[in-house]
């Protein structure tokens, strides 16, 4: 739990919450452990004088960011063309040449074609069927948790020296009051399953009806105004220097408070960066909102993930900077290109869709390792499903579960190669398949020392099962 509490009406603190009340963080857990911030902070001040260990050797100093692209994105669009297919197989968009001898990537995708040697592109993932749903980020097995919970289960809710949430969820209303709520119809993002409430994602400035443990409470729905945040804060820290802190604050509340007012709050203010990183990042200029066709019914989320794509990339780059360990990131389902009365045909709609895609993540990759964080973050892109290998009458792709692209970076894993292959149309595995235990496993294994997880007591069978049970992906780890 991470709350701001609404300051009462009458401008009396003392009248509706105490100045302690405003600020608590808490479900800091490891093992099933609960502690609160000053509590945490505490024990590490003691731990610092020889006293006890408090930082697990488990948990590596990794972050992942899991952009999950909604609705099920094609792999012949994307990063497997097949050109040398029949008409109604190979790419509508055709191809780009790759920075790798011999690969092409869709022709949605030139800057991430030229970035290829830092990437790894696995052609053989496949996500079992073809339905509507967030299986690859909340675990399909008997926890359905979201895999950022299976990951704060035993790293803890927060970072201990920053008060960041380990388990972050963003969706656009995190960067745009005026984004449409992400829909909770195929599932919960922030469900943590059977492992408690306290290692839920956090969810700024979400306003669906998906729910987050950890809310940024303020007045009149105003916790996405990073700068009305900061005001608050300010005002607080300019109250408590007033008066006699011990009165009101031992010395760990106030370096919890410290931490999260330094840390937290200023995370989620873009304008920090430098200019020139929120223009490479922002994705907005690539769509004009007027230009989308109003014919689609999901016209507003294509205009949504235009709009909010590179932002919410920027972000996750700085909470992870700031201790987040896995942050999801997602748009509405505009990966869903039908070509019916909802969803666009496959090259209008990787105009709205694969256009800020291509330049959002290349952006992110670029800016991580300029700032030498390539071997501290883990990229995965991936969708629920892929798309129907042969083009529909109307120009789309249907729904298909047999195969799926899947895109991975950084996280000290082995990068610049292309794993497995698909048929000769692109319908499915024609290597061993890469399943969605393998790819947790792999991201379980970036962050986590699984040996030491397995001798962790009081964790279920159900969990060791979903963290330690699979192989990762192989030629990745």
């Amino acid at each position: 739990m991470l709350t701001f509490s609404e300051p009462s009406g009458n401008g009396n603190s003392n009248s509706a919450h105490s100045r302690r009340s405003f600020l608590r963080v808490g479900s800091l857990g490891l093992g099933g452990a609960c502690l609160s911030l000053p509590q945490m902070l505490a024990a590490k001040d003691g731990a610092l004088r020889g006293n006890q260990a408090i930082i697990h050797p488990l948990v590596k100093d990794r972050s992942v960011v899991f952009l999950f692209m909604h609705g099920g994105p094609s792999q012949i669009e994307t990063f497997d063309p097949k050109m040398d297919a029949p008409s109604e197989f190979r790419s509508v968009t055709g191809e780009v040449k790759t920075s790798i001898p011999g690969v092409t990537f869709g022709a949605t995708f030139p800057k991430l074609a030229k970035l290829a040697k830092e990437i790894a592109v696995v052609r053989s993932f496949t996500t079992g069927n073809g339905n509507h749903d967030i299986k690859p980020i909340v675990s399909a097995d008997s926890l359905g948790a979201n895999i950022g919970s299976l990951y704060s289960k035993v790293a803890g809710a927060a970072d201990p020296d920053t008060g960041m949430p380990r388990n972050v969820a963003l969706f656009p209303q995190a960067v745009d009051k005026k984004a449409k709520p992400v829909v909770s119809q195929f599932g919960n993002f922030l469900s943590p399953g059977p492992l408690g409430a306290g290692f839920a994602p956090f969810a700024p400035g979400n306003k669906g009806d998906l729910q987050s443990d950890m809310v940024l409470s303020l007045p009149r729905g105003r916790m996405e105004e990073r700068r009305y945040l900061l005001k608050q804060l300010d005002d607080m820290r300019r109250a408590l220097e007033g008066k006699d802190k011990s009165q009101d604050m031992d010395r760990f509340q106030q370096q919890a408070f410290d931490t999260v007012m330094g840390g937290v709050a200023n995370a989620f203010i873009l304008s920090d960066e430098d200019p020139k990183t929120i223009a490479r990042y922002d994705t907005a200029p690539l769509v004009n909102p007027a230009s989308i066709s109003k014919k689609w019914k999901n016209h507003e989320m294509y205009r949504d993930h235009g709009q909010t794509l590179g932002k919410l990339m920027l972000m996750a780059r700085r909470l992870c900077e700031q201790g987040a360990g896995f942050v999801t990131v997602t748009t509405n389902f505009v990966w869903d290109m039908h070509a019916d009365k909802n969803n666009a045909t496959m090259s209008e709609g990787l105009g709205y869709v694969g256009a800020p895609f291509d330049h959002a993540v290349s952006a992110f990759i670029e800016d991580v390792k300029q700032r030498g964080l390539s071997e501290k973050i883990l990229l995965v892109c991936c969708g629920e499903m892929g798309r129907n290998p042969t083009i529909n009458k109307n120009g789309g792709r249907d729904h298909w579960g047999r195969i799926a692209p899947l895109m991975i970076y950084g996280g000290g894993l082995n990068m610049g190669q292309v794993i497995g292959e698909s048929t000769s149309n692109g319908g499915e595995p024609a290597s061993s398949p890469v399943t969605m235990q393998n790819l947790i496993a792999t991201i379980m294994h970036s962050l986590l020392d699984i040996g030491q997880v397995r001798l962790v007591d009081g964790l279920s069978q159900d969990y060791l099962n979903a963290v330690t049970g699979y192989s990762p992906i192989r030629g990745l780890v």
